[in-house]
């Protein structure tokens, strides 16, 4: 991961095992704590900075596209994002790591650098060498990156923000995972912080919530299905039933006389 100065060519870069979120936030925190604050970065469209999601109705409402979490961050620090329409747009950037994957990886062969936590102590210097080298004095005097405020907690804005939803029973599911509320709040969602040191915080409104993992969850109970009350059926005689023999109109009726009681 790494980054050049567009006024005076100085580099900066960390190894990291992959190109995301967290590695992008780490490095740009080791850059901004060297240099300060810049006032524009200039990135490509890959998914850690340019996101792909679709606005929902709160962006639509508020006329904003979605963003990404890095770009969330440099928005937060008041830094403009510029999205290259092309690789070739990003050509200082690119020479700079051609450079570094012929003479970079050449030196750090003879020394004998194998891993990854080598790599990054060994970068350090030579990219101050390589600085005092290739770097040049900028067109205008004055250095425009701006100092971090002392009151700026950098650990909360250059990390992974996510909303979830609060249960009724103080819960939280968030990467696959249950977390436990262990104290009241009075609150429909809560936002959790993935910090790139790996701490993983719980907040809402400024609080930091106390949590714990739910590392096996509670078996649901079968319950067993209501049997539903078989109605019974109409009976319909047969057609050799008696009863089918004589109908309502071949019946006589006879009229029983009055019986008289004499003495």
């Amino acid at each position: 991961m790494g980054y050049i100065d567009d006024a005076t060519n100085n580099a900066y870069g960390r190894f990291y095992d992959y190109e995301g979120t967290i590695p992008a936030m780490e490095s740009f925190k080791g850059y901004i704590r060297r240099y300060g604050l810049p006032q524009s970065v200039y990135l490509d469209r890959h998914t850690t900075y340019k996101s792909t999601a679709k606005p929902t109705i709160e962006d639509d409402l508020a006329g904003r596209e979605p963003m990404s979490q890095f770009e969330r961050a440099l928005k937060e620090l008041g830094i403009t994002v510029i999205h290259a329409a092309s690789p070739q747009a990003k050509g200082r950037i690119e020479r700079l790591f051609r450079t570094l994957q012929d003479r970079l990886v050449k030196e750090m062969r003879i020394r004998g650098i194998s891993t990854k936590e080598e790599a990054n102590r060994f970068i350090a210097s030579y990219l101050s060498r390589h600085n005092k080298m290739f770097g040049k004095q900028a067109a205008m005097e004055g250095d425009l990156h701006r100092p971090i405020p002392e009151v700026l907690l950098l650990d909360n804005i250059l990390c992974i923000k996510t909303k979830r939803a609060l249960r009724n029973d103080f819960t939280i599911a968030h990467n696959k995972r249950l977390y436990q509320i262990l104290e009241p709040v009075h609150a429909k969602c809560a936002v959790v912080f993935e910090h790139t040191d790996g701490r993983m915080l719980i907040k809402h409104n400024d609080r930091v919530l106390r949590f714990k993992e739910i590392s096996i969850r509670p078996l649901k109970l079968k319950e067993k299905p209501l049997k539903c009350l078989k109605t019974r059926k109409k009976y319909i005689p047969p057609k050799d039933h008696p009863w089918r023999k004589y109908s309502i109109s071949t019946i006589s009726i006879r009229k029983e006389t009055p019986l008289t009681l004499q003495e």
